[in-house]
């Protein structure tokens, strides 16, 4: 009796051991997989994370290499652009014609040639300041030439009358080029010489031919003035006219739109 209960203890004891080292090698396996998933999850969080910080630094980047490339051409088109300034009468008229030629890309209305610094528009028109009414030309030297600007300011008004553009009259209306650098006081000259040549006009070509010097910008109710005012009698009694001569000398030279 006492040898078959040995037995029966030997044996249940020896299954207990088969058992426990099942139940050690399941716990085992079970948190080597729970290890293994949680570092799975952590890799895969920094990796999408990671996913998510390189793309938003590669946004970033192509935004400011974006700003920087724009802000070079503006800056490559904007060392392109020349300037000329023309006196030829009112500077209403001045900028609707100029407005319209393909290649200007800006039309300023001013003042220059005098001597009372950051005049307004009362002070010039007592003809005490010796400034003229002009208009400051932004143009692309690729699209039209600073000798078809001359041409437009020569056959769009009277260069032959001093001090005097119709029933405007005073220093202040005088018909002057203020040239920017000595190619273009060259063929402002060279172009002037030809007119009183030919006789062109019939009387002598009395515009005056001057260095630029300062400008100053008229007040904002004189820009852009006929387009804002087209229904007044001055720009269609006055403007309008000079406008439908243009299209039909320069139609070529207009800007399509």
């Amino acid at each position: 009796m006492k040898i078959n209960q040995l037995k029966i203890n030997t044996l249940s004891y020896t299954h207990l051991q088969i058992g426990c080292c099942k139940l050690s090698v399941d716990c085992n396996t079970r948190h080597r997989y729970r290890f293994k998933k949680t570092i799975n999850a952590t890799l895969t969080y920094y990796i999408l994370n990671g996913f998510q910080l390189a793309l938003t630094i590669m946004k970033y980047l192509s935004i400011m290499i974006l700003i920087l490339l724009s802000a070079g051409s503006a800056d490559a088109q904007s060392k392109k652009l020349q300037k000329a300034t023309f006196g030829m009468g009112c500077f209403w008229c001045s900028e609707a014609l100029f407005q319209r030629l393909e290649g200007v890309t800006a039309v300023r209305s001013g003042f220059e040639g005098g001597s009372v610094p950051n005049p307004s528009y009362e002070d010039v028109c007592t003809g005490t300041t010796g400034h003229a009414e002009v208009i400051e030309v932004s143009y692309d030297p690729s699209k039209i030439k600073y000798d078809d600007l001359l041409e437009v300011f020569w056959k769009s008004h009277d260069p032959t009358t001093l001090n005097r553009q119709g029933a405007d009259v005073g220093t202040q209306y005088r018909s002057v080029v203020f040239y920017h650098n000595d190619e273009q006081k060259q063929i402002a000259e060279k172009y002037k010489k030809e007119l009183n040549a030919t006789n062109a006009y019939g009387k002598p070509v009395v515009t005056a031919i001057d260095k630029a010097g300062p400008f100053y910008v008229a007040e904002a109710y004189h820009q852009d003035y006929f387009n804002k005012n087209g229904n007044q009698p001055y720009c269609r009694l006055v403007i309008l006219p000079k406008l439908e001569k243009l299209e039909k000398v320069f139609k070529a030279k207009l800007k399509k739109n």
